[in-house]
């Protein structure tokens, strides 16, 4: 463990004799080491479901990127794609063990992941969307990362320190989750006339889901009460105003506001899609529930 606190053994860089392959990743307890006492003024349910929440996020994205390895247009880009389902993967590694310890219920990142059906996962349900063909896929992930950014920079400052480690540390992953679909928005927006049609269409049909990403959860809002979260509402002008700019540099028409939704993924409320990925997802270890290895 390095620097001048606990916090710093989740944000600091590692030499080469404690590599991890991607954030997150390589610990036996993902918080091994942290105090994870809740801050006072801090309701520990609250900010466990919050946890919970952007855990199952990056969670299922990571799984839906994942799938990709084997069916992208180039090696180059199955190579980037897993990288990018890889630091999600371990961001929701660290806010899932948080929720557990914030919560009061002990539960680690496996049972979480592994142990509820859908209607018990919190995600977004723009996460959850199939693929479809790469334009789609490119364009859900500009969104994702761009909106993930705008809040994880934001919970750099929480009030619980074990989140803003784990948000100053997402930050720069997201960075570049965000530059490298925007880069492939604008070369297939401002590619051939099929590239933009298709990029076109893979944007008409992700933006409906955007809608959800700026409907503050009553836990949301009680915890930016007390400066633990953030109201996703208070992001809206800046991730439109990136995505704007992306979509001009890419030729792109910026589509209309989507009439405001309900937060319906996160109190349990998912599209059919959720379902069989979490089949997926959880095949092995519901298989060989005791397995270790």
């Amino acid at each position: 463990m390095t620097g001048d606190n606990v916090y710093d053994a989740l944000t600091a860089d590692h030499d080469g004799t404690d590599a991890r392959w991607a954030f997150g990743t390589g610990f036996t307890d993902a918080l091994a080491g942290v105090d994870t006492a809740v801050p006072d003024g801090v309701d520990g349910r609250d900010l466990g479901r919050y946890c919970e929440m952007l855990g199952d996020d990056a969670l299922v994205l990571a799984q839906r990127l994942a799938q990709w390895c084997t069916s992208a247009p180039e090696l180059e880009e199955e190579v980037a794609l897993a990288n990018i389902a890889l630091d999600l993967l371990g961001q929701a590694r660290l806010l899932l063990a948080r929720a557990g310890q914030a919560d009061g219920t002990g539960r680690d990142e496996d049972a979480f992941a592994y142990r509820r059906g859908p209607e018990g996962f919190r995600n977004v349900r723009l996460v959850e969307e199939p693929n479809g063909d790469f334009a789609r896929s490119t364009a859900r992930l500009l969104v994702a990362a761009t909106w993930r950014l705008a809040v994880f920079t934001r919970l750099a400052d929480s009030a619980d320190p074990v989140l803003a480690a784990v948000a100053a540390k997402g930050t720069a992953e997201l960075a570049y989750h965000r530059d490298y679909a925007a880069a492939w928005t604008v070369r297939l927006g401002d590619g051939t006339a099929y590239s933009r049609d298709r990029m076109a269409a893979g944007l008409a049909e992700v933006w409906p889901a955007t809608a959800e990403l700026f409907t503050a959860h009553p836990v949301e809002r009680r915890l930016a009460a007390c400066g633990a979260a953030v109201d996703p509402a208070d992001v809206r002008d800046e991730v439109t105003g990136v995505l704007r700019t992306v979509l001009e540099a890419a030729t792109l028409a910026v589509p209309d506001p989507p009439p405001p939704a309900a937060p319906a993924g996160r109190d349990g409320g998912h599209t059919p899609h959720l379902a069989p990925l979490l089949e997926e997802l959880q095949r092995v270890a519901r298989a060989h529930p005791d397995a270790t290895w």
